[in-house]
């Protein structure tokens, strides 16, 4: 061991008449393991935000969607066969898209109607798998043009928060109105069809619980008056960060009429307000190591301080003002370390057991953390990225090596003669 380690090692150790220095020490470490605590928690929570965000996201929407430029896609048998053949893509589904109302006894309530294809729809999105009540195979009793008496009813599959504000359940019966009704003499009359409940989902975001619905393809060509049209084919792919090379093949691919939407054109806004989120609260939060780092200096200042004999007589045994410099460079580092490696090890074990840490603050103040009617989710996640730790780790490192190149060049500068003249 070197004697400049040595000696920066024992001087974290103050005398007792001393203690004070020990005392903002202490302090100094403390603020820096509060801080990369508190980035660790922040960065982890707001990670695992925006992938929980896009799981459910892409749960519900696809990952590419083709349209046809105009007023619904007829072709999208083809359209869908050719699309599948394209490398990186998993599955293809028509879909139909348009707005209307739900309406019980227990009011009205307007929502977003889409039209699937029962047998392809689990290959593009997750909705069999978020059916918590009742069944898909529901929707195979179509809507007829004419009702007959006796025949069952179409089905619709709607969202568990919906359920509640109508206050139905699978089984019960709902009307389906469509504001853009049928042209008569007497002007627009909204067009009515009777539904019955199939099934109950639930994908964790009550944007899309409370105001979505689900029916067939064929149900939704005859109430929305479609035709033999839709408006357009979702896919899914393998890597969904290739969506813009695989849309732009599969644009290639069609030609004609026909354009491509990603995940990401969709959803551009919502995904960079988060990403720039993250950028300005890691740039706020290394503010509390900043702070952390300028006890370091105080530290290290009032060391060299007390510590003027001893230096003096270092430089006279032969000390250079580089091992001088190296003796208190190693004491902030030593300071800055032991602060950044506990701050790694209390904010990953406080990010890996949050939802725990959130149950016990809401058993114990008796109050809801996360109300999913206010909030996008009902929990709040958490993906402790090893990446980004590294980032703030390294990060705490090098401040903490930064404030301790004043105080050591200055302690590297004492004139023995100045410091001993007095003692």
């Amino acid at each position: 061991m070197s004697y400049e380690l040595f000696i920066g090692l024992r001087y974290l150790k103050a005398k007792r008449k001393q203690s004070f220095i020990s005392i903002i020490t202490f302090i100094s470490i403390l603020g820096v393991m509060v801080g990369v605590t508190a980035l660790i928690i922040v960065l982890s929570v707001m990670t695992g935000f925006e992938e929980d965000l896009r799981e459910k996201i892409l749960g519900v929407n696809a990952h590419l969607v083709v349209l046809e430029l105009g007023k619904g896609m007829k072709d999208y048998s083809q359209v869908a066969e050719k699309t599948k053949k394209i490398d990186g893509v998993v599955g293809t589904t028509p879909f139909i898209y348009n707005q209307a109302m739900l309406s019980t006894e227990n009011g009205v309530v307007g929502v977003v109607v889409r039209g699937l294809d029962v047998d392809t729809v689990g290959e593009v999105v997750a909705l069999p798998r978020k059916i918590i009540s009742g069944s898909l195979d529901g929707l195979r009793n179509s809507l007829q043009d004419k009702y007959v008496a006796g025949s069952p009813l179409p089905g619709i599959i709607i969202g568990k928060e919906l359920s509640k504000n109508l206050g139905i359940a699978v089984g019960e019966e709902v009307n389906v109105i469509s504001p853009s009704g049928t042209m008569t003499p007497a002007g627009p009359v909204p067009r009515i069809a009777r539904f019955q409940v199939a099934g109950i989902f639930e994908f964790g975001m009550y944007e899309y619980d409370s105001s979505m619905a689900f029916i067939s393809l064929e149900s939704a060509k005859r109430f929305f008056r479609m035709d033999d049209t839709v408006s357009g084919v979702e896919v899914r792919i393998k890597d969904i960060y290739q969506a813009e090379k695989i849309g732009r093949g599969i644009q290639k691919e069609l030609s004609g009429f026909y354009y491509v939407r990603t995940w990401m054109d969709m959803n551009k806004n919502l995904f960079s307000a988060l990403r720039l989120e993250k950028v300005a609260m890691f740039i706020i939060l290394i503010l509390i190591v900043i702070v952390a780092a300028l006890n370091i200096i105080s530290t290290l200042i009032m060391v060299v301080m007390e510590k003027g004999k001893d230096i003096a007589v270092l430089k006279s045994m032969g000390a250079t003002a580089g091992g001088i410099l190296r003796i208190f460079m190693i004491e902030g580092l030593v300071i800055g370390f032991t602060g950044t490696v506990t701050g790694v090890i209390l904010g990953v074990t406080t990010a890996l057991n949050l939802e725990k840490v959130i149950g016990f603050i809401e058993r114990f103040f008796g109050f809801k953390v996360l109300r999913p009617d206010v909030y996008y989710i009902d929990k709040l996640p958490s993906k402790v990225d090893p990446y980004i730790v590294a980032i703030i780790a390294t990060a705490a490192v090098i401040i903490s090596f930064l404030a301790t190149i004043y105080p050591s060049w200055r302690a590297s500068k004492l004139d023995p003669v100045e410091a001993l003249r007095y003692e």
